[in-house]
């Protein structure tokens, strides 16, 4: 009798580690930090992300510092005081703005290595992102980065369900998930 009241003490306390394991087992989700405003380094990201909608339930881009300049629609204009308008002079104006962060040469190495995607079949910028927003991908944009850089949401491109957020949004997100990533 004692061995199978043991027995029975042992499975309870199985059942409770494994109620424990599933409670914090990673979801099926990939978060993305994307801080680099650079064309090669967001086509990586939005490869990455489309590449991961199809493989995971859910996945997560936080956009902070210079990638957010590549989310703003050049059409769309607000009232910004002085400083919010000269980041506005010396960032890009969108995706169509981006710049590569080596061999750019004035522009030459954009519009090589745009030909040689064309050639090859490889989305732009602003495809790639729209793959992204028909895969489900999500957008959080930094407000602190937002603030201060003079950003609004008013003035990003029109994507499914983009919020503004803070870091405790993007850890919360990636603090759950199966993979984290920084570019």
């Amino acid at each position: 009798m004692a061995d199978l009241h043991e027995l029975e003490t042992q499975i309870a306390e199985l059942k409770a580690e494994v109620a424990t394991l599933k409670a914090n087992a990673p979801e099926d989700k990939l978060s993305m930090v994307v801080m680099s405003g650079d064309m090669d380094k967001l086509l990586a990201s939005f490869i990455i992300a489309t590449g991961a909608a199809a493989m995971y339930d859910k996945v997560v881009m936080f956009f902070t510092f210079w990638s957010i300049s590549s989310l703003k629609d050049p059409k769309k204009t607000v009232s910004k005081d002085a400083v919010s308008r000269m980041f506005e002079m010396m960032l890009p104006k969108g995706a169509a703005g981006t710049k590569l962060s080596k061999l750019n040469m004035g522009g030459m190495g954009k519009a090589m290595i745009q030909s040689v995607m064309k050639k090859h079949n490889v989305m732009s910028l602003e495809a790639l992102m729209k793959t992204a927003a028909d895969s489900g991908v999500e957008i959080y944009v930094c407000q602190m980065s937002m603030d201060l850089m003079g950003y609004k949401m008013e003035e990003m491109i029109d994507y499914p369900g983009m919020k503004s957020a803070g870091v405790a949004k993007f850890l919360a997100e990636a603090g759950t998930s199966k993979a984290s990533l920084f570019i």
